[in-house]
């Protein structure tokens, strides 16, 4: 499994593994972060991905859910990484992007956004991230398509991973957790906002972004559910820049930073159990937001709304969340679109905005 992660400009490539750490059931996940710890501790680096669904295996209630083949996580074990070299990529190969379409219909669609705010009116929850998916048929070199995409929308946290039987290509604009000693940062994305066809339109649509309230209260929720998260693990949390609005070819994003102090030596499993999946993808509460995520929506999310990263020999870790990411496998292409429902969130709405969202891929012209 060769992996190319470029955080913040920062590019890391990691080849040649030497030896895998892989799982598809959920109840051999700790033994896979023993196996993990025990990577870091003979000095190497460790480097891969979390599926979505590996998060059901921290909470026993919901390690019971059926998986299906792919993996719940898989990482290589890399003596260092190179930072000067890219995988190559056949140049003149044509790719060819056929038989897009969504696994979902617009009815359809429409029903599952009214039982979200039904569960909302019933106080199960607050918030919930749902998650439909565009389909497509591919050919070519995958690589040539990541760096195709990511010429045209650049994003701080792009990464792409050929782990042989299926290639992950993620123009993901979102930071899951970084680790340096014992600081811990979250960024949690919530709120999307169209970009303006002019100069002048554009400066309104940031402006009128900034103070949006259904934005704003949709970003604030999944803060806080990060500071709670971070809470069971650390202390000193603290929310430096609330509603901090990024900026990309089609569309404007709200972050917020969410900071934290935890032991430098805290078990891998212990961060991630106490984190994962973040809860900008999942909703508020957590583990509630998942139950209904699970019985709404009607295929695995697999790396879609995971995590892609590494982890050093001295702890630090670095990992992103993978929206923006396509998973390609034996001609098959999937694309997970996703949006965070409130009680005034309508269909028609959030349905234009996963569709904005999924631009970068589709280009401004539908395809639905």
């Amino acid at each position: 499994m060769d992996l190319l992660i470029q955080f913040e400009k920062k590019p890391l490539l990691f080849r040649k593994p030497k030896f895998v750490i892989s799982c598809r059931d959920p109840y051999l996940i700790d033994f896979c972060f023993r196996r993990i710890e025990q990577a870091l501790a003979a000095g190497y680096f460790v480097a891969g991905f979390f599926s979505y669904e590996c998060g059901y295996c921290f909470e026993e209630k919901l390690r019971t859910y059926r998986v299906g083949d792919f993996p719940l996580m898989h990482f290589g074990a890399y003596e260092s990484p190179c930072i000067s070299h890219a995988p190559a990529s056949r140049t003149s190969f044509k790719n060819s992007i056929t038989d897009l379409r969504l696994n979902i219909s617009c009815d359809t669609y429409a029903s599952h956004i009214q039982r979200i705010r039904r569960h909302i009116a019933e106080g199960d929850v607050y918030q919930i991230t749902y998650c439909i998916k565009l389909l497509f048929k591919f050919s070519g070199d995958p690589f040539l398509l990541y760096r195709m995409l990511l010429r045209e929308q650049p994003v701080p946290y792009p990464a792409y991973i050929d782990a042989g039987q299926f290639q992950i290509l993620s123009l993901s604009p979102e930071m899951f957790i970084k680790k340096n000693a014992a600081q811990v940062v979250t960024k949690p994305m919530k709120g999307t906002w169209p970009r303006g066809t002019t100069l002048f339109n554009d400066m309104a649509a940031h402006a009128s972004f900034r103070i949006d309230e259904k934005n704003r209260a949709e970003n604030v929720m999944i803060a806080d559910l990060l500071r709670n998260d971070l809470g069971k693990i650390g202390s000193r949390i603290n929310a430096p820049r609330l509603f901090e609005i990024a900026r990309y070819k089609t569309l404007y994003q709200m972050t917020s930073t969410v900071r934290a102090r935890v032991p430098e030596d805290i078990p891998i499993y212990e961060l991630f159990a106490s984190l994962f999946p973040s809860g900008s993808v999942t909703g508020a509460p957590k583990i509630r937001a998942m139950e209904i995520i699970r019985e709404l929506e009607n295929q695995e999310r697999r790396i879609y709304t995971g995590a892609i990263g590494y982890i050093t020999p001295s702890r630090d870790l670095f990992f992103n969340i993978p929206i923006r990411t396509l998973l390609l496998r034996q001609g098959n292409g999937e694309m997970g679109i996703g949006g965070g429902i409130v009680w005034d969130s309508t269909a028609q709405g959030e349905w234009d905005e996963g569709l904005l969202k999924a631009r970068f891929f589709t280009g401004h012209s539908s395809v639905f």
